[in-house]
Formats: structure tokens, sequence, C-alpha cells
């Protein structure tokens, strides 16, 4: 037999090797880049419950219930997340950090009055049950192939309704009224956690190796913070044992 090389299988090897390469660049970068809004997100999370802690604690959240500072902690976190999501592409990735820091930190304020109302070992079970939940369906929103971005749509209009049965709510002060805002609010920040995640993984083709990739971590944290604070809330609100 003649002593030559198909040039179809010779070309093709390098061929495959660069593509492999560059696919393997492509999920490195990926986990880079999702680890990174992970880390921002848990450091969020976890610098809000050591605030929270020490601020109930300490006295000074029972200090301020009575004085309209108490409304300027409730409204600060609005505040800079409108500050953050308006700001985007006017604000540099450095003062965005700061500001996702701060947001943490008043949310920790916002939050320490949960220690008044409820048990500390329901708020403990609840963070734990919120934890397994929101990684379950993070999970599920990276790794599955179905689009989710209709559910997303029906997801945002079910919590523009939430907030304003939330609002009337303030108003009648129904216990099953707030029983079933809080069993919504779980199931649609459940869904948010999963539709975000996906979302945020498809924006990084967009903003690899570009300078916006630094501000779409901090905004990707920012939403699955939201998810996840939100979804404790509501679940420590329809589950959690009170003082």
């Amino acid at each position: 037999m003649a002593n030559w090389s198909d040039p179809r299988t010779a070309s093709s090897a390098p061929y495959a090797t660069r593509a492999g390469t560059r696919d393997a660049a492509y999920d490195a970068g990926l986990r880079s880049y999702m680890l990174s809004v992970y880390n921002y997100m848990a450091s969020g999370v976890l610098l809000t419950g050591i605030v929270a802690l020490l601020f109930a604690s300490s006295g000074m959240a029972q200090a301020v219930l009575g004085t309209p500072l108490r409304w300027v902690i409730a409204l600060a976190p609005l505040g800079f997340v409108m500050v953050m999501s308006f700001g985007m592409n006017r604000l540099s990735t450095g003062a965005l950090q700061a500001l996702f820091w701060a947001f943490a930190t008043v949310m920790g304020l916002s939050m320490s009055s949960i220690f008044f109302v409820y048990t500390g070992a329901s708020i403990a079970i609840t963070f734990f049950a919120t934890t397994v939940a929101f990684l379950s369906l993070s999970l599920y929103g990276y790794t599955t192939k179905r689009n989710l971005s209709g559910l997303g749509t029906f997801l945002i209009m079910g919590l523009v309704g939430l907030i304003v049965a939330s609002l009337a709510n303030l108003w009648f002060q129904s216990p099953v009224m707030s029983l079933v805002i809080s069993a919504i609010g779980v199931l649609l920040f459940a869904g948010l956690t999963a539709y975000d995640t996906q979302r945020i993984k498809s924006m990084y083709d967009w903003v690899a190796g570009t300078d916006m990739m630094g501000k779409v971590v901090i905004m990707g944290a920012l939403s699955l913070y939201l998810d996840f604070v939100n979804m404790f809330q509501f679940l420590l609100s329809f589950m959690g044992s009170r003082e």
C-alpha cells in the first residue's frame, strides 16, 4: 500500500485541536465569570447577615424603631438598587463594587428586625432551607437547555402584582392575605433564581473580554442576592416561629 496520508485527515487534526482548545478556554472563562458572580453574591449575603446580627445585638436596632431613621434604613436599599441599575453605564466598576457593599450593609441594618420577630432557630432553619433551594434552582438555570425568557416575563409580571398586593395588605392587615403573599413570593423568587442564573450566564457571550464584564458580574451578583434574600424573607414569614 502506498505510504501517504489523506490531506483531509492531516488537516482535520490541528483544526480539532484548535476547536477543542477554544472550547476549553470558553468553558474556563465562563466558569470563572460565574464563580465571580457567586462569590460576590455569597459575600454580600454574609455581610448582610453579620451586620444584621451585630446591629440587633447591640441594641441600636431597637433604639431606632420608633424614630424617622427607621424609614431611612428601610428605604435606603431601594435607593442603592436604583442608583446601580440606572447608573451602571456611567459608573466605574470600582464605584459599582463600593455601592454593592454599601447596599449589602444597609440591607443588614434593614433586616436586623427579624431577630426581634422570629426565634433564632427558625431563622437558621429557614436560611438553610433557602440556601438548599437557591443552589438547586440556580444549578437548574445554569444547566437547563430550555429557554426561560418567557418564564421571566411571566415572573416579572407576577412580581409587580405581588408588590401591589403587599402594599394593599399594609392597609387591610389580613393574616390570610399575608400568608398567601408569602407563599406566592417564595414561588416567584424561586422561579426568578433559575431565570436570572440563565440570563447572567447568557450575558457572558456579550461581555467576555470587554471592560463591561466586571460591571455585569456585580449586577449579576445583585440580581441573585435579591432573589436569595427575598426568597428567605418570604419563606421566613411563611414558616418561621415567632418570638
